[in-house]
């Protein structure tokens, strides 16, 4: 546990300020829940590059996709689903950081897994459905509860007060028997000034690949008591997934006649895991101008993915070969005189893990200054295990083969200060410091499995200033510093004497921002330049394994520039481009050369960071007709490579893909309001792949194809295996929300 951990219970029992009766209770209210989201998200004079996606904006896509593919058309951003179609694995980039450096809290709360520090949409479907607000802050942004925000941050705010009772379900039908249902449901305002709050959702997707199927389970809860000048609510939210595993993509030589091709042909082949939310939020007024949230929460998660090792195990693809026992711990058995040391199997990998903490923030304005301290206290545990189910000489078991547990605190504390130095300029200081300590087994100084523990201090200042030219446009310009540890494969697969040491980014954003009635402009300018940047060159370390490697300097630099236009009454256009470089300045690469068991190694000068595009754009026309509004949207994407070694020969080719949304408002009897939603996606059945992985070694006393593996191709410094992801080609959703 924290050895400070008495400082943060100190803050969180300051003093009372003073207390201000209050006569309207729902716009306090409202006020008071925003404080939940106020200590980590930006506001309107904050110097940073974010978006704000508002309800409304939300519900206008929110067919059953996951998050990745409702914030697709934001500045920077590109999603990919391992099923093709938006459902089940989800995954996206930002400015080309992956999920491990994007940050994502719910009402402040972290949810980012404490070791791989990644998130899985797919634990939590339909949950866009129970939120109100979203803020998607690039770069380091501003200071935030749990893992850095090292490229990226995404804030999520649960619904607010509803003061009318309300009653809504929402369908939707689309391509690949897909299918959503779900109902919501509220109290509204009661006159115990307590107001509940539910949703119950189910979606079901056969996927685009073979064998991709998705059946996903969540519920959503709230309880909340709406005092004169203070708010207590508690919130329950709960998904659980069972998907068929779609993870080794598609070999190169099926994708023009097989790309929906998925080598897992056993039928119990899927991940199946659940986890449940609890969070508790107090929001005080002390006065006009100052609010105090505090927050606990506790998750528990567990969950297992099965699969089949033996000589069948992909029969598919006419390989595999039979499981050594000894590899589980199980000695070799005699039958009828033989002894038998390999068998088929099928076995599964457990994780368990428990994630409670508190968070806090105070904000405290006067008419020139805000300030907002801030921080949390967050404890993960997790065990990682894995049983034999069973095995075809043994037949049904339950036998554990390994354990790892793992313990990790995480504190930080921050503060904020916005000074309004005139009218028109503010001057920004935000100062953090994170406390991490972590906890697992792993190899000591001589090779042995035994408890380690790393202990990692941080300071992350960030800068700027923000200047009004007039009451329509605006300069800010801003300098943040962030620091991130590696994650749980870098520990546990290293000793003290190899581990990677933490990375730091330093960003620097500069911005002009333009709005009146008719026209939006932004325009955005940043240089993130990395030390240390964990990259995986193949290298192996003392104890054997394939390690991310620290990279000198690396860095990311471009313009995001984003616009919208109302033409007319009916006519409107948005959109957005990113223009980048993305550069490793140098590196070595390791590549495993098949004929001594070795390591062949490369070096490469100045190219392009893995799946960084130079170019990604978005566009969005929209016709008003009435009641009827149809848009037409295009995404462009531009190429990017597999591996950081800029070969065309591991290149995901540039790809535009262009969908069509149309909604339709209903006027019924004894409803508020009914919509009917279409989406055509990929309209133009564009057969296009937006993520791979890749891994290469070298032969020159034999030809590796000759076995017959699909995956593996030959380019021009060797040989290769990729699996590529493609995405579904035309498909449909249909939607109808009715509300009563």
């Amino acid at each position: 546990m924290f050895k400070k951990k008495g400082s943060v219970v100190a803050l969180m029992a300051l003093p009372l300020l003073g207390l201000t009766q209050q006569q309207d209770t729902i716009p306090i209210s409202q006020t008071l829940e925003e404080v939940q989201v106020q200590g980590v998200n930006a506001g309107e004079t904050t110097p940073v590059s974010y978006t704000n996606l508002s309800e409304e904006e939300i519900e206008n896509s929110n067919l059953g996709q996951d998050l990745p593919y409702l914030i697709s058309l934001t500045p920077s951003v590109i999603s990919s689903s391992d099923a093709g179609a938006g459902i089940g694995y989800t995954y996206m980039t930002i400015r080309g950081s992956d999920a491990n450096r994007i940050n994502v809290t719910i009402n402040g709360i972290p949810l980012n897994d404490s070791e791989s520090q990644g998130v899985w949409w797919v634990n939590m479907p339909d949950f866009t459905s129970s939120v109100s607000n979203i803020q998607i802050q690039r770069g380091v942004g501003t200071s935030t509860n749990g893992g850095a925000a090292f490229g990226a941050t995404v804030n999520l705010q649960t619904n607010g007060l509803q003061k009318e009772k309300y009653f809504t379900t929402s369908n939707t039908v689309g391509s690949f028997n897909t299918l959503k249902n779900n109902i919501e449901f509220g109290t509204g305002l009661l006159e115990n000034n307590l107001s509940f709050d539910g949703r119950v959702s189910k979606i079901t997707s056969d996927g685009y690949m073979d064998r991709s199927s998705s059946d996903l389970e969540s519920i959503y809860l709230s309880g909340g008591y709406y005092a004169k000048s203070s708010t207590l609510k508690a919130i329950v939210f709960k998904g659980h997934e069972r998907t068929y595993q779609a993870w080794n993509g598609v070999p190169q030589s099926y994708l023009d006649s097989n790309r929906t091709f998925n080598p897992y042909n056993y039928e119990d082949e899927v991940d199946n895991y659940g986890q449940t939310h609890f969070q508790l939020h107090y929001n005080k007024q002390f006065s006009d101008r100052t609010f105090l949230n505090l927050a606990t929460h506790y998750t528990k998660g567990s969950g297992y993915y099965e699969q089949y090792k033996g000589s069948e195990y992909n029969s598919l693809l006419n390989y595999g070969s039979e499981a050594n026992l000894s590899d589980y711990g199980i000695s070799d058995t005699i039958i009828n005189g033989d002894t038998i040391s390999t068998t088929n199997l099928v076995r599964r990998k457990w994780l368990d893990n428990d994630f409670y903490g508190a968070t806090f923030s105070l904000n405290h304005s006067t008419s020139k200054v805000n300030f907002i301290l801030g921080g949390a206290a967050n404890t993960y545990n997790g065990a990682h295990f894995g049983k034999l189910v069973s095995t075809e000489i043994h037949g049904d078991l339950d036998h554990e083969y390994y354990r790892n547990n793992a313990t990790k605190n995480d504190m930080n504390v921050y503060l904020k200060t916005d000074y309004a130095i005139t009218n028109k300029l503010n001057t920004y200081i935000d100062l953090q410091a994170r406390f991490v300590d972590y906890t697992f087994e792993g190899f000591d100084v001589n090779g042995n499995i035994a408890d380690q523990t790393v202990n990692l201090k941080f300071f992350n200042p960030k800068y700027g200033l923000f200047y009004s030219f007039t009451d329509n446009s605006s300069f800010y310009a801003s300098y943040c510093e962030g620091k991130r540890e590696p994650n749980r494969n870098d520990y546990v697969e290293s000793s003290p004497s190899s581990r990677p040491t933490p990375e730091t980014l330093f960003d620097t954003e500069i911005g002009y921002k333009f709005n009146s009635k008719n026209i939006a402009l932004g325009i955005n300018l940043y240089n993130m330049d990395y030390k240390n940047q964990l990259v995986n060159t193949g290298e192996i370390n003392d104890v054997g394994a394939s390690i991310n490697s620290n990279i000198d300097e690396s860095y990311r630099r471009g313009v995001e520039i984003e616009t919208a236009i109302k033409f007319t009454d009916n006519i409107s256009w948005s959109g957005n481009i990113t223009l980048s470089e993305n550069k490793i300045i140098s590196h070595t690469e390791y590549v495993d050369n098949w004929d001594n068991w070795g390591k062949d190694t490369i070096d490469y000068n100045n190219t392009d960071i893995s799946f960084s595009p130079n170019v990604i754009a978005k566009s969005q026309a929209s016709y008003d007709f009435g009641k009827l509004e149809a848009s037409w949207i295009l995404k462009h994407i531009g190429n990017q490579y597999i591996d950081n070694s800029q070969s065309e020969d591991r290149m995901l080719k540039k790809y535009t893909v262009n969908n069509l949304l149309f909604s339709y408002d209903v006027k019924l009897k004894n409803m508020k309001s009914a919509k009917i939603t279409l989406l055509i996606n990929n309209v133009l059945d564009t057969e296009y792949t937006n993520r791979a992985w890749v891994y290469r070694f070298v032969s020159e006393t034999w030809d590796p194809r000759e076995g017959g593996d699909p995956y593996i191709n030959q380019d021009i410094d060797g040989y290769n295996m990729i699996g590529y992801f493609p995405q579904a080609t035309r498909n449909y959703m249909l939607g109808v929300t009715l509300r009563f």
